[in-house]
């Protein structure tokens, strides 16, 4: 069996971190993803896919993703059936993260480097965290020193 999404999308709301009885990390976000395509005569639609992150990931969107900020999401598809208040039936459809990205430059999300968020202090294995790499190449002076 195949279950795997990937999404990108801009949050419709900041991220809230929750705990559950035993302690469990989890927060919950709505992920607004554009149409691949638009009626002729109309503008583009949206759908609002609701994503659940769990523990060291949970964590990690609460600290530093905000509403309107551009994200990739991978995951699996999970439903699950409940009673609401008025004793309806209902289904819930969700998105489980396994992870979560930046999905645009820190300057176009903040203004300018300086106002952006640092990178995570203590990463779990299922967090995905900046190596604080700026997308500049740094010149190695000499072979000698190479691995390889």
């Amino acid at each position: 069996m195949l279950n795997v999404v990937a999404l990108n999308g801009r949050l419709t709301a900041d991220p809230e971190l929750r705990h559950t009885g035993s302690g469990t990390s989890v927060t919950s976000f709505t992920l607004a993803v554009d149409r691949n395509y638009a009626r002729a005569g109309t503008e583009r639609q949206a759908d609002f896919i609701d994503i659940v992150c769990w523990r060291g990931t949970a964590e990690f969107v609460s600290k530093y993703f905000h509403k309107g900020q551009l994200v990739a999401v991978d995951g699996t598809i999970q439903t699950r059936s409940y009673t609401d208040r008025n004793e309806n039936k209902r289904k819930a459809v969700e998105i489980v993260a396994n992870n979560v990205h930046f999905a645009e430059s820190r300057k176009s999300n903040y203004g300018n480097v300086d106002n952006a968020p640092a990178v995570q202090d203590t990463p779990d294995a299922s967090t995905p965290v900046s190596n604080g790499d700026d997308g500049d190449f740094v010149e190695i002076a000499g072979d000698e020193d190479l691995p390889f």
